[in-house]
């Protein structure tokens, strides 16, 4: 058996060479007898480790090991972070984010201490109405184990037809015996506009956490509602958008946009630049709108943010996006693999590429894999005035920067915090994933030990003392005096956890109002303008004055610039 592995498996490796182009090079050698070499080479290394290494090896893996290894070292020399060769889970988590619904039993899950651990069940999902709970740890899905599966793989085995049945297995702290769930999976859909509320009356808020299939019609009927209400004005919320479909956000820019408004344009490296323009006429033409962005906002939220801040048609207000000007394209690969490569760059209507320049990197509260940065230290030093980034101008003539990401037109920190409480949070951040793991933990105890739990609810001293011993039993390396230093950010992140968990993002965003400098300075300016002029001057106004004086250049009386 394993001799005919072995005579099958040079054309194996005659394919890989042909992929990979690289492997021992032979200066005098031609091409066929290279490729031959190649493969005549790799062939006798997996010999050699079947015949003489010291335990039994099963070489169809070696091979397979090294069929993989070289793809992935292909598309690695491109040196682009977007384009990779994805496995079937990843491609089907990417459908999921891109197409808003699957088929499952509707639980947001992270890997913890060697489990998939449910974050949080979805809102009407089989998952939900079963009573899982945050924190439960699934230990075994259909009678097998899951101990040690990614939560790529549990998500996995989870999915399925809807109408179909599945038995999931869970711990849950403080109840001795595994709890039993028998669910019947249903269609889930992920809402990308979670709810919309009206501010001070007349200020309507719209938070669009993604760009998928249906994002634009989800906005289009929140509108509708708002302005049923009484909206007179409109903060459209990007702030931690990664992004998604690119025609989605070229969909929603559409609805705000005067007919044959440019919104984007596409440039690849063999075919003519395709522009995208509004194609019908905006039904809102005189709600003032202000978008607001920060570091995690990317993609197709830099598309609107773009469109909408080049036409004139809203303000954006606070910290700089992310700066991810690319298109990805799929194709399918053999195996069930996709292949993502990028394949074009993206221009606002201005001719501003966002495209973030490498090697910079942000450092200002960089997403997770989670997406759940905490925001309170984003953007926390004003970006400061770069002479060498592209100057563009706006339809209006208003001066607009280029040069990496969509620099906003007034630039709002999300809280005004002390320069010790931005260093211990910074460091608290430094843990990754780990420190969002810990929070969604101990976020999940409080509400478990709490049956009594109301939304005024308060974070004491006792209860960052336990956050604090919670980190330590985790590994980390932090006194409670330096999680106290952190405590305004700290107790930010662990209430509004709470209040996810229990009641949902609603609940979670009417407790963080008071806190969200970016959100109140929008509703301030909205309150005070009535126009989407008036919004731009009092911005500009707000910018001088934060510059401080301006030295004049030369004779002119005018302002320097």
């Amino acid at each position: 058996m394993a001799k005919r592995r072995r005579l099958v498996a040079p054309a194996l490796i005659v394919a890989l060479a042909v992929v990979c182009g690289g492997w021992f090079l032979q200066g005098d050698v031609g091409i066929g007898s290279n490729l031959y070499t190649r493969a005549k080479v790799l062939d006798e290394v997996v010999s050699r480790i079947e015949r003489h290494f010291v335990d039994e090896v099963d070489p169809d893996k070696l091979y397979s090991a090294g069929y993989d290894a070289a793809l992935d070292r292909v598309v690695e020399e491109l040196g682009d972070p977007n384009s990779a060769l994805l496995q079937a889970p990843d491609w089907e988590d990417m459908r999921i984010r891109t197409e808003g619904e699957y088929g499952g039993v509707g639980l947001e899950i992270s890997g913890r201490d060697g489990y998939a651990t449910v974050v949080a069940p979805i809102s009407g999902t089989p998952g939900s109405r079963a009573g899982v709970r945050a924190g439960d740890r699934i230990v075994e899905v259909d009678g097998e184990s899951v101990e040690g599966w990614s939560t790529d793989e549990v998500a996995d085995v989870l999915r399925g037809k809807p109408g179909t049945d599945v038995e999931m297995v869970v711990r849950r702290t403080g109840i001795e015996q595994p709890i039993v769930f028998e669910l019947t999976r249903a269609l889930i859909r992920l809402k990308a506009v979670p709810f919309a509320v009206l501010l001070e009356g007349e200020v309507g808020y719209l938070p669009v956490r993604s760009f998928n299939g249906t994002t634009t019609e989800e906005v289009r009927s929140r509108l509708d509602s708002l302005e049923a209400v009484g909206m007179q004005s409109l903060v459209i919320d990007l702030r931690r958008n990664r992004g998604g479909l690119l025609t989605e956000g070229v969909a929603l820019s559409d609805l705000f946009l005067d007919a044959g408004a440019g919104i984007a344009e596409v440039r690849s490296r063999d075919e003519d630049p395709e522009r995208y323009l509004d194609e019908a006429a905006q039904d809102r033409p005189v709600l003032p709108i202000v978008v607001l962005l920060d570091v995690a906002s990317a993609s197709a939220a830099e598309i609107v943010a773009g469109a909408l801040q080049d036409n004139d048609r809203a303000l954006v207000l606070g910290t700089p996006s992310y700066g991810k000007g690319s298109v990805q394209s799929l194709f399918p690969i053999a195996g069930g693999r996709m292949l993502k490569l990028t394949t074009a760059r993206w221009y606002t209507p201005s001719g501003r590429s966002i495209q973030r320049p490498p090697p910079e990197e942000i450092d200002d509260g960089e997403v997770d894999g989670e997406g759940e940065a905490p925001s309170m230290v984003e953007g926390a030093v004003r970006p400061s005035a770069d002479p060498e980034r592209p100057r563009h101008s706006s339809v209006g003539g208003r001066e607009l920067l280029g040069g990496g990401g969509i620099v906003p037109d007034l630039w709002v920190p999300p809280d005004t915090l002390a320069t010790a409480e931005v260093h211990a949070m910074r460091q608290l951040l430094g843990l990754g994933s780990d420190y969002m793991h810990a929070v969604q933990e101990w976020a999940a105890g409080y509400v478990r030990e709490h049956p009594e739990l109301r939304p005024g609810f308060e974070i004491t001293d006792a209860d960052l003392a336990d956050f604090h011993s919670l980190l330590v039993g985790r590994g980390a390396e932090f006194t409670l005096a330096e999680v106290a230093t952190a405590r305004t950010s700290v107790v930010y992140d662990l209430g509004g956890e709470v209040a996810r968990q229990a009641w949902g993002e609603r609940v979670r965003f009417e407790r963080l109002i008071p806190h969200d400098n970016q959100l109140e300075r929008a509703v301030e300016l909205l309150l005070e303008a009535r126009s989407q002029a008036d919004l731009f001057r009092l911005a500009e106004d707000a910018e001088r004055r934060a510059r401080g004086p301006v030295a004049h250049s030369g004779g002119d009386d005018s302002p320097g610039r």
